[in-house]
């Protein structure tokens, strides 16, 4: 009787408050300019300088614009000066709650068991520290969520506030979400699991919940202690007018570090479909700092180091080859991609182990309410994912790419040496989650991908990356969490020759390592983060291996000793908030790298040339015994200081450290390359950076600019003496030359997030020179002097664009040019003793021409229906658009006489794709 009684007294107070509604006086007087802002950064103006409290939803109010003066202004007179001419209207509750709505008048009717809060079976429940979404989601929005207790720690001022983000319609984790009060005192990011964490002070606070692809959301909450706050966010899959909610808008301007960039999947999408799919890798290659050699290259560049500095991880597993067909397509399903992150400076603590970037991507791990699945049929690759539930607390998601590329090589011309050749690759994902509690999550993740290339009639390469991980993620508490990741990855390939009997063979090489990581987070206080763990990684490597093919084979059975070592690395790190317009991320990572037999190592006298003729002995080494040991710090910090809202000034600097080199004399990395550890004769790389940046948005952050500088010394090095031979090379110290490198550049960037029109263009200038080592004994490259790298590439210039004629019909367009790279020439040719010897310039004197390549896809989705068997979409176009033929190397060879040069391009024209796409 009594809850009946006070439904109804609530509900009869509601309709008296309807009469009142836009006619209660105001006490509070707002001054202040508001020129080119968006109504939600009007609104979080108004909330940060009054009680009052706006609800709306973003789609109608994404086009309107502010641009009023008010003093001592009223807030009807203000709200009724912008909503002038417009559909908009509003009303005010004696709460001060302003409600918009366009177009119709509001629904104040609150639902009977407003205030009900009710267990699973039914029953009331005290309220607790735990709040779940409502299914009633209608009044989501303004309903009181009270959380904590004030029992808990009653003297302390602040509580922390974590939570799930999670999509209402699939159960997903929605990674990358932007949560903050409307007073702008307090923000965070949902992780990869869609995990958040906010420190806020004790009391009444408006949150918001942002994400790309959803609408934002809002959450009333008194929190009266520690607590959980589990949000699902609706999809915005149709909108009349053009709607982007992103939690990335202001973040190039808030987060301390810089050299960070995000791609999104809607990111993705937007970039041209080349040869049919989108890609991650190419996607990289159109941000500034990041270059590639040209087409057939297996890896990428990043602010003048070398491809093999850079660690690429994929669900925390490492891909020592990233692409298939030597370039020509990434080895990551496009629709098994959940995030993309490239740190070219302010690298995360956690991360280790190469000089130049990290590249981290997150897979998805399936959808929790539905069977979901999806892919597409190309001219070249179909590809096919499936994502769903197994149980209710288990999901998975299974992916797989295969190619039917032979018909590309019958575009080349007559005489092409590789029209003949073939080429074929398969990749597979599965990816699989258990939630066993709200403290518990578990993960298993497999990648296996496998390329088979045939050069000519003659020779096969295969080569193939296995990795296998699993994590546990376990919340100790509302402020530790702690993740726990086991892994191993694996790379190899063979080379198989068998068109001579006689000198038929295979040779093959192998990486394997086996790693352990734990990551802790804790929130020490509204202003301290703290980032602590452990790394272990331990690598068994077969540098080579020759097995004579068939019973005719005269060739000899060779190995180069097996390389063992295990890596080992400490962190602890902090992100500290000084106050809202300072930011500071530091840490530092100690690591400790020791170099294990069983092995045979050479001896030669200090101060004297590693060769075959200054050896003086051997030491072995039995199995597990320390050979030697390297260990070091590495230091990470960067800053952020806010001018104003749009824009920030940063600064940074990193000291890393690498254990693994790349055995490459080549300028582009191929699937055959060789790695080899550090040993007693080969120390590990060093590097450090330091950049600053400044920061710029305009138009309430739909334009992005930026522009860094950066500067970079590295140290340990790895060149090669003239004719040095990498292949089953058991001593290969005595052909390695020990090198310098310093690396300077400055990178530009414009980008419109939103409209019609959407894209970027970038453009850096950078230098990559290299030097032998000054104290190197025996050969100098170059007298000494700096030379550039093979891949220093002063100049380079990129666009990616997007417009929507309509939201079904889209055009993208890729164009991209860059200084050719550097090369070593003959110059002139003598006679010595008789004979004829060539004479060459200086190391990489001389370039090979510029390289410019414009790419244009169309890109027509189905229609819009929500329900339907399955969403269709086209996607065709041209690679190559101008049919250039740029040049990927330039060789001489002896002719008549004479020295003849020639020009290798690996696509000279024009490549058409058309590629049907599905999702259901």
């Amino acid at each position: 009787m009594i809850k009946k009684l006070f439904r109804l007294t609530s509900f009869l107070c509601l309709i008296c408050l309807q009469y009142t509604f836009a006619q209660t006086p105001s006490e509070e007087r707002i001054s202040g300019i508001f020129s080119g802002i968006s109504f939600g950064q009007f609104s979080q103006m108004i909330e940060s300088k009054s009680d009052y409290r706006m609800f709306f939803k973003p789609s109608d109010v994404d086009s309107l614009i502010i641009n009023v003066n008010a003093y001592e202004s009223t807030i009807e007179n203000l709200l009724n000066e912008i909503f002038k001419g417009s559909d908009l209207l509003y009303a005010i509750d004696n709460e001060k709650r302003i409600f918009i709505s366009r177009g119709t008048s509001l629904n104040m009717k609150l639902p009977m068991d407003f205030f009900d809060i009710k267990s699973p079976s039914g029953s009331l429940i005290p309220t607790t520290s735990i709040q779940k979404e409502s299914n009633d989601r209608s009044f989501a929005k303004n309903r009181l969520w009270e959380i904590g207790n004030n029992n808990d720690a009653p003297g302390a001022k602040v509580a922390v506030l974590k939570g799930k983000i999670t999509s209402f319609e699939s159960g997903e984790p929605i990674i990358g979400a932007l949560i903050y009060t409307t007073a702008q005192d307090a923000k965070s990011i949902s992780d990869e699991e869609g995990n958040y964490t906010i420190t806020l002070s004790k009391g009444r606070h408006t949150l918001v919940f942002q994400n790309f692809g959803a609408y934002q959301e809002q959450r009333q909450v008194n929190l009266r202690g520690d607590g959980v706050l589990n949000v699902a966010m609706d999809d915005n899959i149709i909108s009349l007018n053009q709607v982007t909610v992103t939690s990335e808008k202001s973040a190039n301007i808030e987060r301390p570090e810089m050299g960070l960039s995000s791609i999104t999947v809607q990111s993705l999408k937007k970039l041209p479909a080349v040869l049919g799919e989108v890609d991650v890798l190419r996607a990289i290659l159109t941000l500034p700092g990041v270059k590639t050699v040209g087409e057939a290259s297996a890896g990428f560049n990043v602010r003048g180091g070398a491809a093999d500095q850079n660690l690429i991880l994929f669900n925390g597993a490492t891909i020592y080859n990233p692409t298939h067909l030597f370039g020509l397509f990434s080895a990551f399903n496009p629709d098994m991609v959940e995030s993309v992150d490239l740190y070219k400076a302010g690298v995360p603590v956690k991360f280790g182990g190469r000089l130049s970037s990290v590249l981290d991507i997150q897979s998805k791990f399936g959808n929790s309410e539905k069977l979901k699945g999806g892919g597409g049929i190309g001219l070249m690759t179909s590809r096919l994912y499936l994502e769903g539930p197994l149980s209710e607390k288990t999901t998975f998601a299974v992916g797989g790419r295969t190619t039917y590329s032979n018909w590309l090589f019958g575009l080349l011309d007559e005489d092409s040496e590789f029209r003949n050749s073939r080429a074929s690759f398969h990749d597979l994902n599965l990816n699989m989650k258990h939630k066993m509690n709200e403290n518990n999550e578990f993960t298993l993740s497999a990648y296996w991908s496998k390329d088979a290339f045939r050069f000519d009639k003659d020779t096969v390469f295969n080569y193939q990356n296995l990795n296998l991980s699993a994590s546990w993620t376990h919340y100790f508490s509302d402020r530790l969490e702690g993740k726990f990741h086991i892994g191993h990855d694996q790379y190899t390939f063979d080379i198989q020759s068998e068109q001579d009997p006689l000198n038929a063979f295979t040779f093959g090489f192998g990486m394997d390592q086996s790693s352990w990581k734990n990551h802790f987070t804790y929130d020490l206080n509204d202003k301290h983060q703290l980032s602590f763990g452990m790394n272990a990684i331990y690598y068994n490597l077969n540098p080579g291996e020759q097995v004579p093919k068939g019973s005719e084979s005269i060739l000899l059975h060779e190995q180069v000793s097996r390389e063992k070592a295990l890596e080992t690395s400490f962190f602890l790190g902090d992100e500290y908030e000084f106050n809202p317009k300072l930011m500071f991320s530091y840490g530092l990572r100690y690591v400790v790298y020791n170099y294990l037999g069983p092995n045979t190592v050479n001896e030669y006298p200090s101060n004297s040339i590693k060769t075959e003729e200054t050896k003086i002995g051997e030491t072995s080494y039995s199995s597990g015994e320390i050979i030697n040991t390297y260990q070091g710090p590495e230091v990470r910090f960067s800053a952020r200081y806010a001018l104003d809202n749009f824009t920030s000034i940063k600064a940074g600097y990193n000291s890393m450290r690498q254990h693994l080199h790349m055995l490459t004399n080549t300028s582009a990395i191929a699937p055959t390359d060789t790695w080899k550890l550090s040993d007693p004769h080969l120390a590990p790389q060093l590097g450090d950076q330091w950049a600053i940046g400044f920061f710029k948005n305009f138009r309430s952050n739909i334009i992005e600019t930026s522009a860094e500088i950066y500067y970079r010394k590295m140290r340990n090095l790895v060149d090669f003496r003239s004719g040095a031979s990498l292949i089953l090379n058991d001593n290969i110290e005595q052909d390695v030359i020990n090198t310098q490198g310093k690396a300077y550049g400055i990178e530009l960037m414009a980008k419109k997030t939103e409209g019609k029109l959407n894209g970027w263009i970038s453009y850096t200038y950078s230098r990559s020179l290299f030097r032998t080592n000054p104290e190197e004994l025996g050969e100098m490259v170059n007298r000494g002097k700096f030379y550039p790298s093979n891949f220093d590439q002063p100049h380079d210039i990129m666009f990616a664009g997007n417009f929507e004629f309509t939201k079904r019909i889209n055009t993208s367009i890729n164009a991209n040019y860059s200084t050719g790279r550097p090369i070593t020439l003959p110059i002139a040719k003598f006679y010595y003793n008789g004979s004829e010897r060539v004479y060459y310039s200086d190391r990489n004197a001389y370039r090979i021409p510029d390289y410019f390549r414009v790419d244009l896809s169309f890109n027509i989705e189905g229609n819009h229906k929500v329900r339907k068997l399955a969403h269709a979409s086209w996607s065709m176009g041209v690679y190559n658009l101008l049919g250039r033929a740029n040049p990927y190397s330039v060789y001489f060879s002896p002719e008549n006489g004479t020295i003849q040069g020639y020009k290798l391009s690996i696509f000279a024209r024009p490549i058409p794709f058309i590629t049907y796409n599905f999702k259901f």
